[in-house]
């Protein structure tokens, strides 16, 4: 291997995308629920207007738009109006997937959700119903990724019901072998974190299983209205997303919680916001704690500081991050993790590797391979996957 990356055809080992999506089939929970919660399960309602998922008898409604642009350009991007038939089925079909993923020159993919990914609250907020949502995706995915041949990563689902149920969720995601826990909230159904969330940290660092934090949960309010999509305000969220505004609240709530004192092991990972605030963010909260470490009693709880906790800690993923390119050694280059978002609109399938030449060339091969392949690979224990082609 040359030291420097030219460009993808120089790629000689598998490469691992870290943030990509399945699109919820259907008949996930549907075909699951028992009778007494049938009526309340999510389901899809088809219209003229394309597909649409519902939430506990239409509470929460969800087109099928923006998470199901895998081969679209951008002048066909919308919010709404698509439907099971007309995306493509690598979305939901694992055999589909995995040709999706050959025609991109992807090895092996860890899967995120697309119906839920704001968290298990899309569900519903009765316990009973968000349990059952829960376990049924937890399990589909378990289902999807066996037929993947051990390319297919899946995460599973943490509730938001309470921590008896979220450990108990985390037992279930370990014994059938899921890689990875996603959290919307903190393990109690809090927002914040408090010390009833340290047995599910404390379980998660003994089984050396990641817990992810993707853009779109830890949301504290919900909108008085609806933002439509044509106004200019959508731009501003969603690129304010891509950039950390999401992401930054619940990364200083953890840095400062003390949890990283009693789990120096747990592996906290950041996902589709990008990397390059992250140094200025270190770079203030330092600050910050130099100066008030004293009066706050800081300096007699936290023996670090905060950019060491982070670079220990703490993985990312990013896409497009040119930014976080020239700013990478600012952070810990063996944790960073490059993805796709298939089959999103951050997506460039079937193109990622004009996007993987774009974003790389000129950088050391050793650490464009780490990026690419060797920090998800040993993030997830991937070992069966070889380190080339």
């Amino acid at each position: 291997m040359s030291d420097v990356f030219h460009d993808f055809s120089s790629i000689d080992y598998p490469i691992i995308d870290s943030d990509a999506h399945v699109q919820e089939p259907p008949d996930l929970w549907q075909s699951r629920a028992p009778a007494k919660l049938r009526e309340r399960a999510p389901r899809v309602r088809h219209s003229k207007k394309g597909d649409v998922w519902m939430f506990d008898e239409g509470k929460l409604q969800q087109a099928v738009g923006l998470t199901a642009c895998a081969g679209l350009s951008y002048l066909q991007y919308s919010p709404m109006g698509h439907t099971y038939e007309s995306i493509r089925p690598g979305m939901y079909d694992p055999e589909e997937r995995l040709k999706d993923m050959a025609i991109d020159k992807i090895h092996a993919q860890v899967l995120y959700p697309s119906v839920t990914l704001t968290g298990a609250g899309t569900y519903s907020d009765d316990p009973e119903l968000q349990r059952f949502c829960v376990r049924a995706y937890n399990d589909w995915m378990a289902e999807f990724c066996s037929r993947g041949q051990g390319r297919l990563v899946g995460l599973g689902i943490v509730p938001t019901t309470g921590i008896e149920d979220a450990v108990e969720e985390l037992e279930w995601i370990l014994k059938n072998d899921l890689r990875g826990a996603i959290i919307s909230r903190m393990p109690s159904g809090d927002f914040d974190f408090t010390p009833e969330d340290e047995k599910f940290f404390a379980l998660a660092q003994e089984a050396n299983l990641p817990v992810s934090v993707h853009i779109g949960s830890f949301f504290r309010q919900v909108a008085d209205k609806p933002m439509s999509f044509t106004e200019l305000a959508f731009l501003g969220k969603a690129g304010g997303a891509k950039a950390g505004s999401h992401t930054i609240p619940v990364t200083c709530d953890l840095i400062f919680s003390g949890i990283f004192q009693k789990f120096p092991g747990l592996n906290i990972v950041l996902v589709e916001a990008n990397i390059g605030w992250i140094p200025t963010l270190l770079e203030q909260t330092d600050d910050m704690f130099l100066r008030y470490r004293w009066f706050t009693d800081a300096v007699s709880k936290m023996p670090e500081m905060p950019s060491e906790v982070f670079r220990r800690n703490f993985w990312s993923s990013f896409m497009v991050d040119t930014v976080g390119m020239e700013l990478r050694h600012r952070l810990n280059i063996d944790h960073l993790l490059w993805s796709t978002d298939y089959p999103h609109t951050g997506t460039d399938w079937p193109n990622s590797r004009v996007t993987i030449d774009r974003l790389f060339r000129g950088l050391p091969a050793a650490e464009v391979k780490k990026m690419l392949h060797g920090n998800a690979k040993a993030l997830y224990r991937l070992d069966h996957i070889p380190d080339s082609l």
